[in-house]
């Protein structure tokens, strides 16, 4: 366990010393670079695997600070693979900018290139967005309005041929049974139209509540 032990721990150093070559290499160079330091890397985990066995191998006495040697290798080489997935993360991001960047300087526009038409704002869209739903709000609220004013025109209109009916009754001299069925009827009539009003005025609150 010794021997693989300092041979995994000069690896690391290794790796140590090649990352900070990164930020010195040139751009043609750099991945080639990155691959070397991975492969070490993926070859030193492998060690680590071996070196957890052996560690579970040794006496007793001598398995804890073993253990505790090869956490403290696994650590500083999850260290090392962090700082290259991020280094390259920084230089994938960095070139993606330099490419987008040359690409506009060297782009060429003319006068029917659909490209250079400005994209609508996202604010001006919502603000379009939401002057439409006023306006449907607007007309459902108007619509409920007609329906209410055409309610209490019907409850005029009934009103009034009640009455007519009455005199007409009267003229006719009909029975008070007849004209008390009579009376029933309109006054069922009148519960009809109200209840009808209430539904519409609960309809329009309800819209407005989770329309609004």
């Amino acid at each position: 366990m010794e021997t693989l032990y300092h041979q995994t721990n000069k690896q690391i150093q290794e790796v140590q010393s090649l990352m900070g070559n990164l930020e010195k290499t040139d751009r043609q160079s750099v991945h080639l670079l990155e691959n070397e330091l991975q492969a070490r890397i993926d070859q030193i985990f492998n060690h680590l695997e071996r070196l957890e066995i052996l560690a579970n191998k040794e006496p007793p006495n001598r398995r804890q600070n073993a253990k505790l040697r090869v956490n403290q290798l696994k650590y500083d080489v999850q260290h090392l693979r962090t700082a290259l997935q991020n280094f390259q993360h920084r230089r994938y991001a960095r070139e993606a900018q330099e490419l987008e960047r040359e690409e506009l300087m060297n782009r060429k526009f003319t006068t029917n290139d659909a490209d250079t038409t400005i994209p609508i704002d996202e604010t001006l869209q919502f603000q379009s967005n939401l002057h439409n739903a006023h306006r449907g709000m607007d007309d459902l609220l108007g619509s409920g309005t007609n329906i209410l004013n055409g309610l209490r025109d019907q409850r005029s209109t009934l009103s009034g041929t009640h009455k007519k009916m009455l005199d007409v009754a009267n003229m006719l001299g009909l029975s008070n049974t007849v004209m008390r069925l009579i009376e029933r009827r309109a006054t069922q009539d009148k519960f009809i139209m109200i209840g009808g009003m209430l539904l519409t005025c609960v309809f329009m609150f309800l819209v407005i509540r989770y329309l609004g």
